[in-house]
């Protein structure tokens, strides 16, 4: 049984800007709240998976058999958590909401591709940045872009986005 944190390597998260020596980035202002700037930013997340409506989601959002609470046993133990049924996989990866730990066993490859967690993964972390700013009030829209990520964009509500 492997244990995956399910985390991308950490990034520091920073605004975009030009980085010649001999010009001064240019900053916009917000239309919304002119006098303030609007600042575009790329994060990467460390994704827990710790709630269970996103785990919902996420298997709603790539057509997978809702997940359910439950002990199953692995190639070489046992886990307890969300069983979540992956594509072409012969063990259940199991979401321990308590540690926000993937529990899994695909054999290096062998019992299941890497990219159907991979796929999971991202679509937890995309449905749990959505409830969570829907709670706040905030819009939320995404595109899918070529390389196969998704670019959420979060208007803060009253706000620069």
């Amino acid at each position: 049984m492997r244990s995956a944190s399910s985390r991308p390597p950490s990034r520091t998260t920073s605004p975009r800007v030009n980085s010649y020596p001999d010009t001064a980035p240019q900053r916009k202002t917000s239309t919304s709240n002119p006098g303030l700037p609007t600042l575009s930013h790329i994060v990467t997340i460390k994704t827990e998976v710790r709630d269970a409506e996103a785990v919902r989601a996420a298997c709603k959002r790539l057509g997978l058999d809702e997940p359910v609470h439950g002990t199953v046993r692995l190639f070489s133990g046992e886990a307890t958590g969300l069983l979540v049924n992956l594509p072409g996989w012969h063990y259940h990866a199991v979401a321990d909401l308590a540690t926000g730990q993937i529990n899994f066993d695909n054999y290096e490859g062998q019992w299941g591709e890497q990219r159907h967690l991979d796929a999971f993964v991202q679509a937890y972390a995309l449905e749990k940045a959505k409830i969570e700013a829907r709670k706040r009030g905030h819009s939320v829209h995404e595109q899918p872009l070529p390389d196969g990520s998704i670019k959420l964009v979060i208007q803060v509500a009253g706000g620069v986005s």
